[in-house]
């Protein structure tokens, strides 16, 4: 199958959207490509076709273990064998898996950037053809680097170790030039392709609103009563935050979830779930959440506190009207 028949069958599209198809192209005539993509505009499949079509397997580095998750039942579900190593899976688990994939149960693997390290991975690594290597969130490599994701700076010795380089491609929604130019350096990207489609999502509509104290809650809480079938985040700066304006909605009826790294696992995954499945349709969180979540129908993304940096604001307010609808990002 060609790559617009592989569309087409296994992801139900007819046609390409802006910059998917050059990128595809690239990748399959084995050149590396960094791409800037806005959130919603079809990053994954970009890297999906292609590796429907290599003869090996690509492996994905994704940071969050509900991305993958996400993204392998998808894939499972269009009839593409896909499976994910991270630390959600027992030792078992991921010894079977790593035995499947290596014959070739698996076009597709999700992988954590720890796990590459591991004997056992390696092993694996080494037994198999490996097409590509697709790094996705690779804004992680320059933002966060060492604090955040260490294991993400050893990407690279990782390819190296390989028998034979594979087409390695890095994909983020936002990117300054120092990110892109970091992400091409830390992977060494041999004369990578690199295609930026743009940042502005015409169907989102940014506003400021000028409110401070009780007022603030007082305009969320109005705000989310005039909106009550509606799907929405509201981001806090602080924990304290996103308990005190949790206690305030919940008190005035309304139906809202809560999630922040102070709560046990097992909390914030239930509350995830709940807001993923539409069962709590608004969730009040710190910028933990949200990275990874593929949920199409949030209508409005409302920013409680003032967001780290204009790249968080717009990794923040990007996860609103994935599905093309109107949707409102308020600050």
């Amino acid at each position: 199958m060609n790559k617009t028949e592989v569309l087409k069958t296994y992801f139900g599209y007819d046609s390409f959207r802006k910059g998917q198809e050059d990128i595809m192209d690239a990748l399959l005539a084995g050149v590396d490509v960094v791409a800037v993509m806005p959130t919603g505009a079809g990053k994954s499949l970009c890297y999906q076709v292609p590796a429907l079509m290599f003869p090996g397997i690509t492996l994905v580095i994704s940071p969050l273990i509900s991305l993958m998750q996400d993204q392998v039942k998808s894939l499972n579900e269009a009839g593409v064998h896909a499976a994910y190593i991270n630390s959600s899976l027992t030792e078992v688990q991921i010894s079977k898996a790593l035995t499947l994939a290596a014959k070739g149960a698996y076009k597709i693997i999700y992988v954590a950037p720890e796990r590459l390290k591991s004997a056992g991975f390696m092993r694996f690594a080494s037994q198999v053809e490996i097409s590509m290597v697709t790094v996705d969130e690779a804004h992680c490599i320059s933002q966060w680097g060492q604090d955040f994701r260490p294991s993400y700076l050893n990407i690279v010795n990782f390819i190296e170790s390989l028998s034979a380089r594979p087409v390695v491609s890095a994909f983020t929604a936002t990117a300054t030039k120092e990110v892109k130019d970091d992400m091409e350096c830390i992977l060494k990207l041999e004369n990578p392709k690199v295609v930026v489609t743009g940042f502005d999502r015409e169907n989102l509509y940014y506003s400021v609103e000028h409110v401070a104290g009780k007022r603030k809650d007082a305009f969320v809480t109005d705000y989310v009563q005039r909106n009550p079938n509606e799907s929405g985040i509201i981001y806090c700066a602080t924990r304290k935050n996103v308990d005190a304006l949790y206690e305030t909605l919940f008190k005035q009826g309304i139906s809202v979830a809560k999630y922040h790294a102070g709560m046990d696992n097992e909390a914030r995954k239930k509350n995830q779930d709940d807001f993923i499945y539409d069962r709590t349709p608004v969730i009040v969180a710190t910028n933990a959440f949200g990275m990874g979540i593929d949920k199409s129908n949030v209508r409005f993304v409302i920013h409680y506190n003032m967001p780290q940096s204009m790249e968080n604001y717009y990794q923040e307010a990007g996860r609103a009207g994935r599905d093309a609808e109107r949707s409102e990002c308020i600050l």
